[in-house]
């Protein structure tokens, strides 16, 4: 009787577990509510800022007014730095233009620039103006890079010491800064003119005797990066390290602010969202509220491109004409020779694309790539060409009834044919990133589409070149 009782109280325990609490509706009901603003602030202060954020596009205008009316500046802050620049951009078109300044003065500086640009032009200069002066030059120091610059991403949240303080004058620094900056697990080091010297763990400052001198607590090779890098360029010496945040110099190495770790997954993640849209033959990247003619305009350059490819694929099959009119059935194995090729040519890609990614790599290892790639293309097309030889060869003489010498003529035509396009396929996959790599073009613009359709070409002429060559002239074969 016990043990049974003890079973439904762990029954009990994890259907409440499995109940997720509702926290959208939950949200949504407090701001429809008739209570006091006061008593509404009270209810709201204990969901996380994230799940106010969640809920801000259910909102009609006049509910989203209700709630920047009720809540406090440092909450809409926090709320804010989980929503898109754009949807706070037009939450704060229609915020009374004061609080709209307090709140900006209270985001992180790179976020704050990002949601200025998505202000009204003639509000956003009155909201610049209304801000403090030492936020409004950081804000116009971070728009003076351009947004392919690793500067634009940067935040001036940190804590910056001089390297002449004594350790009881360090932690004294620390506690002042601390009140306006959060991010002070890492401080920075710099000397009397301002040039960055190193970087400081804080457990190791707080832990330090008072007698210990400064210098010894400091790490002068701690990774760093210039603001006027290319995100491109140092995005790998980002991920490289696993720091909270990367100090950012400018050209005269004078520290300037730092990147931090949000910042450097959310750059990353926009540089796998272009690449992940140029290699599906985008020209940007989409979203799910984009009208209808902008994305048309993102998608039809490279269709127009694979069109004309289309056609010239079209255009050689065309030229095998007597080929296809004596020998019908090769017809119905040309997808599988099609298909191979592309595949294998994705394959060779997308492995070439994350090689490249390494910006040390020599001519002589771009050189093993390319023929490992083509290694791995010919033992791959030896052994499908090979199964493909045996399976077709059976499938013809048993189910189209031909003989074995017609029915294992035509397979080996198309096992042969496949060795040759994978083999090629391979080379075209790895080569075509390599070349606009060399010319300056980022690789992901060799993208799947492109690809597939040039390989499609390789496999068409490969094809009926080898069924014109082996069936017709050699062999005399009819269907």
């Amino acid at each position: 009787m016990e043990e049974e009782m003890i079973q439904q109280g762990f029954a009990a325990e994890s259907a409440a577990a499995a109940v997720k609490p509702d926290y959208e509706n939950e949200i949504i009901q407090i701001i429809r509510s008739n209570d006091s603003p006061r008593a509404m602030l009270m209810k709201l202060e204990d969901y996380h800022a994230n799940d106010i954020a969640e809920i801000i596009e259910r909102l009609s205008s006049q509910e989203r007014k209700k709630l920047v009316r009720i809540s406090t500046v440092p909450m809409l802050a926090e709320v804010f730095e989980h929503l898109e620049e754009k949807a706070v951009g037009a939450i704060l078109n229609e915020t009374d233009i004061q609080k709209a300044a307090s709140v900006i003065a209270e985001l992180e500086t790179d976020t704050a620039l990002n949601v200025l640009r998505e202000t009204e032009k003639t509000r956003r200069e009155l909201l610049i103006e209304m801000l403090p002066p030492d936020i409004r030059s950081e804000i116009r120091m971070l728009a003076s890079f351009d947004e392919d610059e690793i500067g634009s991403k940067m935040t001036t949240n940190c804590i910056v010491i001089r390297e002449n303080l004594s350790v009881k004058e360090a932690m004294s620094e620390l506690v002042r800064q601390a009140e306006e900056n959060d991010n002070i697990t890492t401080l920075f080091v710099v000397d009397e003119t301002g040039t960055y010297y190193g970087a400081m763990d804080l457990k190791d400052l707080i832990t330090a005797r008072k007698t210990v001198p400064l210098e010894r607590l400091i790490s002068t090779s701690f990774p760093y990066v210039y603001a006027h890098e290319a995100i491109d360029d140092c995005i790998e010496k980002l991920k490289d390290y696993s720091e909270n945040t990367i100090p950012v110099l400018d050209n005269s190495n004078q520290f300037l602010g730092v990147i931090t770790a949000a910042s450097i997954i959310e750059v990353v993640d926009e540089e796998m969202g272009e690449d992940y849209a140029k290699f599906a033959g985008l020209t940007a990247e989409e979203d799910l509220k984009e009208p209808l003619l902008h994305s048309m305009r993102k998608r039809l350059p490279w269709l127009i491109v694979l069109l004309a490819l289309g056609m010239l694929v079209s255009g050689v099959v065309g030229i095998f004409e007597r080929v296809i009119s004596q020998l019908t059935l090769i017809i119905a194995f040309q997808s599988l020779i099609l298909d191979m090729a592309g595949n294998v040519g994705t394959q060779s890609l997308a492995v070439t694309i994350r090689v490249l990614m390494d910006e040390t790599l020599t001519f002589r290892q771009k050189t093993q790539l390319v023929i490992k790639e083509v290694r791995v293309g010919l033992c791959n097309g030896l052994l499908l060409g090979s199964l493909s030889f045996l399976c077709v060869g059976l499938y013809i003489m048993i189910f189209k009834q031909k003989t074995a010498m017609f029915s294992f003529a035509v397979s080996g035509c198309i096992g042969i044919s496949l060795l040759i396009a994978m083999l090629i396929s391979s080379a075209v996959g790895t080569l075509i990133p390599l070349f606009f790599k060399k010319i300056k073009v980022d690789p992901a613009v060799a993208s799947g589409p492109l690809i597939t359709t040039v390989n499609d070409l390789v496999a068409v002429i490969t094809y009926y070149g080898m069924s014109w060559i082996l069936l017709l002239n050699i062999l005399h074969l009819q269907s």
